[in-house]
């Protein structure tokens, strides 16, 4: 305990005196640990936070929360040091470090649900311009009408279609972000619908917009099962709430009658 409040000083007096800057110190390592960066992080983040969010910077501060935990940990364990010890401390650090991505992954999962009864909407809405526009002109205006929650995914979608990507592979990905029910079906019927001819592009959106249909009333469904579902719960907290009042009450009685 000792060696941790002798460096817990040093590092305040260190700070104080401007010989090492902590937002220089982890900009500088930062670049180090950029292997450690998942993939869909700076989509995790803007969903929860916006696009105005500073991914670097929140990225920094992982780092910086995983290093302190180490050190501290290091200096804590200095007096019997051992390779286990460093280990631990090793592993608490990126524990520490992964918790904030765990958490967003988290809020993610927790939003599927509400991304899942969203979808058949948005896909209604795009429906719309699908018929005045050609598919990719189609998604890049709807990005503003779109839920908050579906933009950082759209604006990938679009930017790899101006990009020159004609695949069926930008759609899947965007599919992959969301998924939830029929969203893979969706995304190839909207991929299928980029490519057909004009001929063929009224019965196609025929097509799409039955199954958008079917998916809206799906979701209606859902949400009256959940709102049924929510009411018969709170009817049977009140059915065990007035029962067991008249119990308590008749057991009050029954006492009160053994008292006289």
């Amino acid at each position: 305990m000792i060696f941790l409040l002798v460096a817990i000083i040093f590092f305040f007096i260190v700070i104080y005196n401007n010989i090492i800057q902590p937002k220089e110190f982890i900009s500088e390592t930062q670049p180090i640990f950029k292997f450690l960066l998942e993939s869909d992080y700076e989509f995790l983040l803007k969903l929860k936070y916006g696009n105005d969010v500073n991914v670097s910077e929140m990225f920094g501060i992982r780092v910086r929360n995983g290093l302190i935990v180490t050190v501290a940990l290091i200096f804590l364990f200095l007096s019997e040091i051992q390779f286990v010890y460093i280990l631990f401390a090793i592993v608490a650090g990126f524990l520490t470090f992964k918790q904030s991505y765990v958490s967003l992954k988290s809020y993610y999962k927790k939003n599927l649900h509400h991304i899942n009864l969203m979808l058949p909407y948005y896909l209604k809405s795009l429906e719309i311009l699908v018929q005045h526009y050609t598919v990719p002109i189609a998604l890049s205006k709807s990005i503003e009408q779109a839920p908050e929650i579906f933009k950082p995914g759209l604006r990938t979608l679009v930017s790899r279609i101006e990009a020159g990507d004609m695949t069926v592979e930008p759609y899947m990905d965007f599919a992959k972000q969301y998924p939830v029910r029929d969203s893979m079906r969706m995304m190839r019927l909207l991929y299928r619908l980029s490519l057909g001819s004009q001929e063929k592009k009224q019965e196609q959106i025929l097509m799409f917009s039955r199954t958008v249909s079917n998916l809206q009333n799906k979701a209606r469904e859902q949400k009256y099962a959940e709102r049924l579902e929510a009411m018969e719960k709170r009817t049977m907290i009140m059915l065990f709430v007035t029962g067991g009042g008249i119990m308590l009450l008749l057991l009050l009685s029954m006492m009160m009658m053994m008292n006289y």
